[in-house]
């Protein structure tokens, strides 16, 4: 029988009227498995996975496949958002197996867990040089039943292939210096796409926490064309088919190099992480008479983030799918909610207000996309209030329409990591941007994963309808929430965030350290289920690694922390940095993250202590000088003298507000006058 009518994932729950038998993961499959001494099965991949939707329609809904996998494997369903450790190791077996990876994920198990033949997605029908689904099947079971030890010797050398590669980084043995950052961003910048922004051809994905490290670095040291690199990437992001131009929010890549066709489907993870460095860009933004570019695409993206994603519990579903049923039941389409012809734009807009609405998002009778239609594009802005406000009413006409087409299922899972980068990205934006209402999303949002993800003073990796799911968090979703909860302290000043932001940074070090070699984390807790092999990678990838997301939490917190913690969290930040910097002389590319927190760590980080006894004017005027100059990375806090471990022995000034700089150790005397805070946060 299916047994994934109770699953708390979304994506397990499409699977739930397959006739396929398929079961979660768990210690009663691999038991079914040995007991009747078949293979086991597995299928991983995520809810907005266009090609697992097809391969689902194509496999997993026919009767004939489905009573072929029954009666010869135990099938278990896997979300590799809900369960990130099973899709890394298994992952790891397909990439060593295939030279590639990718979802779906289907790999052949022995009941033990060991992979012995993995791949991705397989066709109903033979094409292309690829079997069918139904002729793997066939030949996984002749296998197994005729030739057991090939499938025993091949299970032994990928499992010990698995365990080599988990050894995580090698002790430090290159030094995190400025001019090894100087060398890391020299490589990054020499593979920039020129002509197209961003990196590397097609699909090319949003580099979004490298432009974070790379604005970093812009503000250390002043090259200007680094900055010019990272406006060129965001501009060309923003105006492209790969930003939702009607409602704001990115999608997952675009399928070409110049960014104009994007695979729909919307993560929550990447605008998070984009939200980001936007947001870090538009305080570094010229002032205009109109709003700048990544101001307006800050904006727009939590507008986004609020309505789309947000779930009635104060959390943030995980993503909109990439296709559209037009029809219940029907296979779906990529990419129908959002395109469009001139013909519909004149139809519903009439021939002036079409036309112009044509011509400003880029539609052509040719189209761009299939069939004719056209993804919307921006590749010029309004150059008056009058045709400002004429975009906008066009815009929002055409958004109303839109939203009375089909709509993309929305995967609702509430994941604990992501949702830990929309805290962080929601308090940071709405603080520096003076948006109280961002900061209050966020506080909403910290609260619910407190109050159902925290259980029994350990976190669970996601939720859905607010009831927590049985699988435990990994490193990255005890580094997020760390750090999400830390700018939360500093946008609001309120000591239970830091408080709160300490134990779940506490247990991320009992639990997933490695103790023999300090700054080493694994992926997965200590008491986590036993796999083949404990994973750990600390590659930066679509989002950041575990571990240089915990050299964040670790690094922020150890400038804010009482004295004992901060001590020991500031040497396991150093530990951590000193093994990323391997990575960053060697393979800065796949490094964003590491560079971002490498470049908060070489210069301190900067620490804005404001001392004030109340939200005066002059308060928030120094408050706001700290916030829009401060480089990224910087801790800013506002309180009273001696209420945070950071204002101990720090008074008012003559009675007046006061802000004291710091850059690690080394300390200016205090100013009181906004302009001199400037003055020394950029100098």
């Amino acid at each position: 029988m299916n047994r994934l009518g109770s699953a708390t994932s979304p994506y397990l729950r499409q699977h739930a009227d397959n006739p396929v038998h398929w079961r979660e993961w768990d210690a009663d499959a691999l038991a079914e498995a040995a007991e009747r001494d078949v293979p086991i099965l597995l299928s991983v991949g995520y809810a907005s996975c266009h090609w697992c939707h097809v391969m689902a329609h194509e496999s997993f809904e026919d009767v004939a496949t489905a009573e072929q996998m029954n009666a010869d494997f135990v099938c278990v369903k896997v979300d590799r958002e809900e369960r990130p450790d099973l899709d890394a190791v298994y992952m790891t077996a397909t990439v060593a197996m295939t030279g590639q990876g990718g979802w779906p994920m289907t790999c052949f198990l022995t009941p033990d867990g060991a992979p012995f033949y993995c791949g991705t997605y397989y066709p109903k029908q033979p094409r292309g040089g690829m079997p069918s689904f139904t002729q793997l099947l066939t030949a996984i079971t002749e296998t197994w039943r005729n030739r057991r030890d090939e499938v025993d010797k091949a299970a032994d050398q990928v499992t010990e292939a698995l365990r080599a590669q988990a050894t995580g980084l090698p002790d430090g043995e290159i030094a995190l210096t400025a001019e090894l950052l100087d060398k890391a961003v020299l490589a990054v910048a020499a593979d920039e796409d020129r002509v197209h922004g961003g990196f590397g051809g097609a699909p090319k994905f949003p580099p979004s926490a490298m432009l974070e490290g790379l604005l970093r670095h812009w503000e250390r040291t002043g090259d200007q064309a680094v900055f010019d690199l990272v406006e060129r990437a965001a501009e060309a992001m923003a105006r492209g088919g790969i930003y939702d131009q009607l409602r704001g929010g990115f999608a997952r890549y675009a399928v070409d190099a110049n960014w104009l066709v994007p695979h729909f489907e919307k993560m929550l993870y990447d605008n998070a992480l984009l939200l980001r460095a936007y947001a870090h860009l538009a305080r570094r933004a010229p002032a205009t008479p109109l709003e700048s570019l990544p101001h307006r695409v800050s904006r727009e993206t939590v507008e986004f983030l609020l309505a789309d994603l947000g779930t009635a519990e104060g959390g943030f579903a995980s993503a909109l799918d990439a296709d559209t049923h037009l029809e219940p039941g029907g296979p779906g389409v990529e990419g129908a909610t959002y395109v469009w012809t001139p013909a519909e734009l004149v139809g519903e807009l009439g021939p002036l207000d079409g036309m112009w609405a044509a011509d400003a998002f880029g539609v052509t009778t040719a189209g761009n996309f299939e069939q004719g239609t056209s993804v919307l594009t921006r590749h010029s802005d309004p150059v008056d209030a009058e045709q400002s406000a004429r975009f906008d009413r066009l815009r929002a006409e055409l958004f109303r329409i839109r939203t009375e087409r089909p709509q993309p299922a929305r995967d609702d899972k509430v994941v604990t990591a992501w949702n830990g980068m929309a805290i962080t990205a929601l308090a940071e934006a709405g603080a520096a941007l003076e948006e109280p209402s961002w900061v209050a999303a966020a506080v909403r949002c910290a609260r619910f994963l407190l109050d159902v993800h925290l259980v029994d003073g350990r976190l669970r990796r996601a939720s859905l309808d607010g009831v927590a799911g049985a699988p435990p968090a990994v490193l990255e979703d005890y580094a997020w929430l760390t750090t999400g909860l830390l700018a939360l302290y500093q946008a609001t000043g309120e000591p239970d965030w830091l408080a709160a932001a300490q134990v779940i940074l506490d247990a991320a070090i009992e639990h997933f350290a490695d103790p023999d070699r300090p700054g080493s984390w694994f992926d997965t807790a200590d008491d986590a289920e036993t796999l083949v092999t404990r994973p750990r990678d600390p590659i930066d990838g679509a989002t950041p690694s575990g571990t240089s997301a915990l050299a964040e939490a670790l690094l922020t917190a150890s400038a804010v922390a009482d004295p004992d913690r901060a001590v020991r969290y500031r040497e396991l930040a150093d530990h951590t940095l000193a093994r990323g910097a391997l990575l960053l002389d060697r393979a800065p590319r796949t490094a964003g993250h590491w560079l971002a927190v490498a470049e908060a760590a070489v210069r301190g980080p900067f620490q804005v202590a404001i001392a004030a006894t109340e939200k005066t004017s002059a308060t928030m005027e120094l408050l706001a000088a700290a916030r829009t100059a401060a480089p990224g990375g910087s801790i800013v806090l506002a309180a009273p003298p001696d209420a945070a471990p950071l204002l101990t022995d720090r008074p008012l000034v003559d009675g007046h507000p006061a802000a004291y700089v710091c850059r690690g150790s080394i300390c200016d005397l205090p100013v009181t006058d906004p302009a001199d805070l400037t003055l020394a946060l950029r100098t």
